[in-house]
């Protein structure tokens, strides 16, 4: 009698095992025939809202800024140690003459800073000294020109996306109150939507602004540093006797 039972139930166990396998069966294959939902990023960007207006125009405005600072600053030094080479032999042979003429021929912040030095030849080492430091604040203030836009760019951009957010979300929960009992995840997408698109590219924008921005900003430091490695150099040759 125990053996029977004990049949039984290995049959209702052998049975049950072959319905859930056959409910998985079905399962699996019905959440093939469903199709799989895609959106392009032109599409999720439209669900974005009104916001993501004006944060693709400050993420355009980010990349202008940064590709023609990055062209401006790698072009300030590129020629300079060739520069001070040629300046250097004309001041030993006292070709003063030659040596302006390089300069106003060569268009750098270096040149420009060594002909101001070279118009000051015949006042004290103070005045040209002077005179070399006002022009090099003045194009240090060229190279660091729209720097301060994109400091600005990677803060509004995310205050941007966080107002997309609060409406994104005010607009979710007005739809909540005028479906009432007919509330459907379809009714809410919209504003869910708009809530997360807009903080995403948001912080994509800004994140991207702020890398730009310390990558310019430690360029032109680098740039200052040769700039004053050069001025110094400058003010040696002026130490150094020249040829009669």
């Amino acid at each position: 009698m125990i053996y029977g039972v004990i049949l039984q139930i290995a049959q209702s166990a052998g049975t049950l095992s072959d319905t859930v396998k056959e409910t998985l069966t079905t399962v699996s294959e019905q959440a093939a025939r469903v199709p799989v939902a895609s959106l392009s990023i032109w599409e999720l960007t439209l669900k974005g809202g009104w916001v993501m207006i004006p944060i693709a125009l400050l993420s355009l405005l980010c990349f202008y800024i940064f590709i023609e600072r990055y062209i401006i600053i790698a072009n300030a030094t590129r020629h300079d140690t060739e520069f001070m080479h040629n300046i250097r032999d004309f001041m030993k042979n006292d070709r003063l003459d030659s040596a302006l003429s390089l300069c106003q021929n060569t268009h750098s912040p270096l040149a420009r800073m060594i002909e101001k030095g070279l118009m000051r030849i015949s006042r004290p080492l103070s005045d040209i000294n002077a005179a070399i430091e006002n022009v090099g604040t003045t194009e240090v203030a060229k190279l660091e020109k729209n720097i301060s836009l994109l400091g600005t760019v990677a803060g509004a951009a995310p205050m941007l996306g966080f107002l997309g957010t609060v409406t994104g979300m005010v607009k979710a929960f007005y739809d909540m109150s005028v479906a009432g009992n007919n509330l459907t995840i379809q009714i809410l997408s919209g504003g869910i939507y708009q809530a997360l698109i807009t903080t995403v590219a948001g912080l994509i924008v800004g994140i991207v602004a702020y890398f730009c921005y310390n990558l310019l900003v430690a360029k032109i430091r680098r740039v200052v540093l040769k700039m004053q490695l050069r001025a110094a150099e400058f003010m040696d040759l002026l130490h150094e006797p020249s040829k009669k």
